[in-house]
């Protein structure tokens, strides 16, 4: 078994390190950027007075990173060739999140917002995947454009406001309506959550078309325009980490064509499942380079810092809760990138089938060891730790939601224990 990371995967570690001196880390330092990473960053970052979204400013910057990263090559790596990336494999994204994630904050890799300068992307998958030809050819170029500030940005309406994991008790319904002698239909409901609306072009909107409540099937994904009549963004919710783009926003009876329509009637749900393996086990491994970023900057200030003549690096104190930690980081990479190596031997369902608790496993332990790390960075460094002129509550901050998004600790515990104790997985009896 060799566990040496493949020789194309190390070489783009070094073109990243290398686009990254080259052109992120002189554009941070331009035109008072630093401002939105140093201790002014989420003041610098949030408009308050316009409901606490993202500044324009602050946008537009990520806007610039972006279309650098694209023109290098590089924002599109996990895409498949023929949308312009390189077929990049599981392994290799889980590689290149923790490295990027392991450098701090930057203009690299705020996930704050989820933006890199290796994009996830996974609406164009989903349209390869699902979308009718027309739609293919509407929405993947208007999304990759423009390195993603193209004329198509979408929103994921899921969520609502009193059902959040269990979806198949939505209360949002789509019904079968003909306006103007055209068939479609007809949306009613509200959303939580629903990220990036304020500049979003459609929001990808799931409804109870058929069915009853609790029914996986039933429920059709409807492609609606952010501007479609009905539509009405009722507030943004701030969060402990701002600035805020997840509002919640009211469908009332919104019209859509049946072209509207994305993926199979009453097939949505499967849609809304399409990338989430994906997507954990990508959270995971940024929330280890995370995690190793404050394990690594605690051990230099506590070589470093000598409080009455001694340096705390000494103190076993100090020791010994950051040996737990970087002994359980080192453990979760093995296991992190294990499982991404399994996932790129099988196909998708499959993955489902075999791997599902391992992803589990992966995303929320590295979810709360992330937490944990961060806030032993903020003991260890003691008053700067807690203040804003550190990281680590930034870092906090951001990964914390990492344990309620994309499943929470809890469902992903669940999916364990099903797999662990035969109610599911291969070994199901």
């Amino acid at each position: 078994m060799d566990f040496d990371l493949p020789p194309d995967i190390v070489a783009t570690l070094a073109e990243l390190d290398g686009f990254i001196a080259r052109e992120i880390r002189p554009l941070e330092q331009r035109d008072d950027n630093l401002r939105f990473l140093d201790h002014r960053r989420e003041w610098a970052r949030t408009d308050f007075d316009a409901g606490g979204l993202p500044r324009p400013e602050w946008e537009a910057l990520l806007g610039r990173v972006r279309r650098l990263a694209d023109a290098a090559g590089i924002w599109r790596y996990a895409l498949p060739a023929q949308y312009g990336g390189r077929d990049g494999s599981h392994l290799a994204m889980a590689v290149i999140r923790e490295h990027l994630a392991a450098q701090g904050l930057g203009l690299h890799n705020d996930l704050q917002n989820e933006h890199s300068i290796v994009a996830n992307n996974p609406f164009v998958l989903m349209f390869r995947d699902f979308g009718t030809p027309a739609q293919q050819a509407e929405f993947i170029p208007g999304m990759l454009a423009d390195g993603g500030n193209g004329t198509h940005r979408l929103a994921f309406g899921l969520t609502e406001p009193e059902h959040g994991s269990d979806a198949t008790h939505m209360a949002t319904t789509a019904t079968p309506a003909t306006r103007d002698g055209r068939a479609g239909w007809r949306v009613h409901g509200e959303k939580m959550w629903t990220t990036g609306m304020h500049s979003a072009s459609h929001c990808l909107v799931f409804a109870r078309s058929g069915g009853e409540a609790g029914d996986a099937r039933g429920i059709t994904a409807l492609l609606v325009p952010a501007q479609a009549d009905g539509v009405k963004v009722e507030e943004y919710l701030w969060t402990f980490n701002m600035p805020t783009d997840h509002p919640r926003v009211s469908f009332t009876d919104v019209w859509v064509p049946d072209d509207a329509v994305f993926g199979p009637v009453g097939g949505g749900l499967a849609l809304a499942q399409h990338f989430v393996h994906e997507n954990r086990i990508r959270q995971a491994a940024s929330s280890l380079g995370a995690a190793d970023y404050c394990v690594r900057e605690s051990v230099a200030y506590a070589r470093q810092r000598k409080p009455f003549g001694e340096a705390l690096a000494r103190n076993q104190g100090i020791q010994f809760p950051l040996v737990e930690l970087a002994t359980q980081v080192e453990m979760l990479r093995l296991l992190i990138r294990q499982t991404a190596w399994q996932m790129d031997r099988m196909p998708k369902p499959e993955v489902e089938r075999q791997l599902s608790d391992k992803v589990s496993m992966c995303n929320y332990w590295a979810n709360r060891l992330v937490c944990e790390a961060a806030d032993r960075a903020m003991q260890v460094h003691g008053g700067l730790g807690y203040s804003r002129h550190k990281p680590f509550e930034h870092i906090y901050r951001h990964h914390r939601r990492y344990r309620i998004t994309e499943g929470s600790e809890e469902i992903q515990m669940r999916k364990v224990a099903g797999f662990l104790f035969g109610y599911m997985g291969p070994n199901r009896f």
